[in-house]
């Protein structure tokens, strides 16, 4: 395809054919590249509908769906989670140069608790007494509503400002089609037997005045006080000290345990432990649970102080006396601590036990505890009655369907088999709030029958009347059949999104094409969440794994390297520094400082880098678009050309890779080092004079070469770079080389033809020319100063002796080590004066 000459004589050596004296202006005539270029870019995209989805069942193109994250409208995204989207943006870019037909849909996850929050401060109500009446209720809704409708715009403008190719779905998971789904889903699970209602314990938020999933927990270290309490042995009457960091769960224990290996106790085995204040009796137990080394090494078993509680009460078989009511406050049970706060109450028995002489001390302690994921509020552990999603009973079946999915990075798999592992309850999926899907069901109040209704539509149990005339089982009239008023945890109806979005119970042709095929990116906070609930709903309704790629990304951290929170004072807002740099830019500093799965810090020197790297591109397009665009059969390629088409070959090798593997650290880090480092640096400064060939010293086949050279090394450089950097190189695309934009371009392909083995001189080539550089700075020679005398160079640089000489100035240049006394610009570069 290539006319190419093995070796490489001196140019002079050329009949050279003049081709006259053409003066080269640039294509590109603006001097710099602006980023307010940005704004008129996404409108022509906006304006071309370039990146809206159309499903042709005649489209033979493979189908994927990323299963994008909705995310929570509860505020504005901060430098991490605008960086995350951008992240899944030029992945999904990738895949479509690749040939694939991608579903890239952005909308909103509205349910839950996140806006509930929310909308109680901003508006300062309680929403449990508004919900009182049908009316209260639909008007704390609107508000929520309002303010969802409010923040979802501003994610919106954030996202499309940075130039993400998300086709928008204007339909959130609060949608009525999103919420029939949901519903669909648990009336399927109910009646094959996966959902229940029971009454057990359960972690609750006093403050939110719900149920939490495990899952929904997160941890705080807080100083507390840890008691050491008087307790009595009943057959005895000796004292024994018992330390608690829960006194005011006193009126709960209903057990004392020690370690069987703990000596020190063994002459308690088999007797009882007298509770004071309270006067109960209750049972002393080996059980390896008690610490030796945790206070006295003795530890009553209260209902329920923490987790731990739980689990012991279920294997000993003990009975809770559940103290904590739904507000926080303690109940009948609790005898003199009776309506007070847990922290209040706590203070309360302190004192009562000090005065009968049973406190004997307390000390300092830090202590992790249990916290709602949303207000922070220390979590209790009470007995509700709720809705229940069996899972313990899938366990193995998941560990095979988790091994069928691949993740990037592959390691976080591990997490997730933790997580799985440690699962010890079913899911409780009912919540005791507002702004969710509904539970589909009503009950009978004469005879409690469960009403289900037919799946197909979204139904509102607490305002709606019952699908059916009379009880079914009973045969009660209607206004015996009373809705209910409980929604779904939101991961609940997010867990279905992978569903959603490939068109489950809707349209069943994509779904049939797009099932299989679908990728999850997502945080590694989570994990836990997310990404469990998914892979648990889907198999159960599927029998198959959710997704065939997974992708968990880091977190992004302030430029310290924490994580960024309000109340920090820490959060980093991205709209100045888009504003400053430009688009391209922040998705520079989000794809080249986010090693995939790891956490990335804030740099705005990095946000810089990527502006002055947009900078540098325009100026190498600007020069290159001054020089045609030569058919391949018109050039000569010189060694020199070679060398850098195969250096291109490994990096669009090197890219393909790493994009295929959901990774764009690697691409952006690579491709800013060749453009800048080796083509800009090195390549281009060599050709410069063949590319204008002013002396008529090169034949026209070589100087076309190096305009091929050129061209090609920058179309597909711009390609390579186009889903990280989308603006620029879509601008230059168009400027140069198509009306189309490069976004409907293909993935660049290696040339096999360019593989002639002259990279292996690259990396001696680019030494060769930073000696000279240096020496020349050294000696204050200008670069452009011809060098006056013979450089010396290895041998097997013979292939580009000519390019060296032609770059540098040298007056004579020569292959080995010079024979006489020569001046050492580095160990392989040596110059003898004239």
């Amino acid at each position: 395809m290539f006319r190419n000459k093995t070796d490489t004589p001196r140019a002079g050596q050329y009949e050279v054919r003049p081709i006259g004296e053409v003066k080269y202006t640039p294509k590109i005539k603006e001097k710099r590249w602006s980023k307010d270029k940005e704004l008129n870019i996404r409108k022509l995209w906006d304006e071309e509908r370039i990146y809206e989805f159309h499903f042709d069942p005649k489209d033979a193109r493979p189908i994927i769906v990323i299963d994008t994250p909705p995310p929570y409208p509860s505020g504005k995204w901060h430098v991490g989670g605008a960086a995350h989207y951008a992240q899944i943006d030029m992945v999904g870019r990738y895949f479509r140069m690749k040939g694939y037909n991608v579903f890239l849909p952005f909308y909103a996850d509205r349910n839950g608790l996140p806006v509930e929050v929310q909308v109680e401060k901003a508006k300062k109500v309680n929403p449990h007494e508004l919900a009182k009446t049908p009316e209260g209720r639909e008007k704390f809704l609107n508000m929520c509503r309002e303010f969802l409708d409010k923040v979802e715009k501003e994610l919106v403008n954030i996202w499309r400002r940075l130039g993400c190719s998300f086709y928008y779905i204007r339909n959130g998971t609060d949608s009525p089609e999103y919420r029939r789904i949901t519903q669909a889903t648990f009336i399927e699970l109910w009646n094959r037997g996966l959902i229940y209602e029971a009454e057990r314990s359960v972690n609750w938020c006093p403050r939110c005045m719900t149920t939490l999933s495990d899952a929904e927990l997160e941890r705080k270290e807080e100083d507390t006080l840890l008691y050491y309490i008087k307790f009595r042995v009943k057959e005895t009457g000796d004292e024994i000290v018992i330390a608690t960091t829960r006194p005011e769960l006193l009126g709960a224990c209903d057990a004392v345990i020690f370690n069987p290996k703990d000596e020190r106790y063994y002459h308690l085995r088999g007797k009882h432990a007298i509770v004071p204040i309270y006067n109960k009796e209750v049972r002393i137990i080996e059980h390896p649970e008690a610490k030796p080394e945790f206070g006295t090494g003795l530890v009553m078993v209260c209902s329920y102080g923490d987790q731990r509680d739980i689990r012991l009460f279920k294997e000993l078989g003990l009975k809770p006396i559940i103290l904590i009511n739904k507000d926080g406050s303690l109940n009948e049970k609790a005898g003199i601590l009776k309506g007070l706060r847990v922290k209040d109450a706590k203070k309360k028995i302190a004192e009562e036990l000090r005065k009968r002489g049973l406190l004997v001390k307390t000390e300092k302690i830090k202590h992790s505890i249990p916290v709602c994921w949303r207000c922070k509020t220390p979590v209790e552990f009470i007995h509700v009655r709720e809705y229940f999603l069996k899972q313990l009973e899938f366990k193995n079946e998941l560990r095979k369907v988790i091994d069928e999915m691949s993740f990037y990075p592959e390691h976080h798999k591990r997490k997730l088999l933790d997580w799985l592992e440690s699962i010890s309850t079913d899911w409780p999926i009912s919540r005791s709030r507002y702004y969710g899907t509904e539970i589909p069901l009503w009950k009978c109040t004469k005879c409690e029958a469960v009403v289900l209704p037919k799946p197909g539509k979204y139904y509102v149990p607490w305002k709606e009347k019952a699908p059916v005339e009379k009880c079914p089982k009973c045969g009660a009239s209607s206004e015996n059949l009373v809705g209910e008023k409980k929604v779904f945890d939101t991961w609940f109806d997010s867990s279905i999104s992978a569903l959603y979005v490939s068109g489950y119970l809707r349209n069943n042709e994509f779904f049939s094409r797009a099932f299989g095929n679908i990728m999850r990116p997502q945080g590694i906070d989570i994990i836990s969440t997310w990404l469990y609930y998914s892979i648990l709903r889907v198999y159960q309704l599927t029998g198959k794994p959710a997704f065939r790629w997974v992708r968990i990304t880091g977190m992004g951290l302030d430029e310290k390297g924490e994580a960024m929170h309000k109340s920090k004072g820490n959060v980093i807002d991205p709209d100045p520094y888009i504003e400053k740099y430009g688009a391209d830019a922040f998705r520079f500093w989000a794809a080249a400082a986010s090693k995939l799965g790891s956490d990335y810090r804030f740099s705005e020197q990095t946000i810089k880098s990527g502006s002055l790297f947009a900078t540098k591109l325009w100026n190498i397009a600007r020069f290159i678009s001054a020089f045609p665009e030569p058919e391949e059969e018109e050039v000569e390629l010189r060694p020199i050309d070679l060398m850098i088409l195969e250096e291109l070959n490994n990096l669009i090798e090197k890219c393909d890779k790493a994009y295929s593997q959901l990774d764009v650290y690697e691409p952006a880090n690579n491709i800013y080092q060749f453009v800048w480092n080796v083509f800009a640096s090195h390549y281009l400064e060599a050709v410069k004079r063949r590319a204008y060939n002013r002396e008529n010293k090169y034949r026209e086949a070589e100087q076309k070469a190096a305009w091929y050279a050129l061209h090609t090394v920058l179309k597909n450089s711009l390609k390579l770079l186009a889903p990280i950097m989308p603006y620029i190189t879509d601008y230059l695309w168009r400027k140069m080389y198509s009306s189309k934009s490069i976004h409907l371009e293909k993935f660049p392909a290696p040339n096999p033809e360019w593989n002639r083995g002259y990279v292996k001189l690259l990396k001696k080539f680019m030494e060769v020319n930073s000696a000279i550089w240096g020496f020349k700075k050294r000696e204050n020679i200008s670069f452009a100063q011809p060098i006056e005398g013979v450089v010396y160079i290895s041998n097997e640089l013979a292939p580009l002796a000519e390019d060296i000489k032609e770059l540098h100035r040298i007056k004579e240049i020569r292959l080995g080590k010079p024979e006489k006394e020569a001046l050492k610009i580095s160990d392989e570069v040596f110059l003898v004066l004239s």
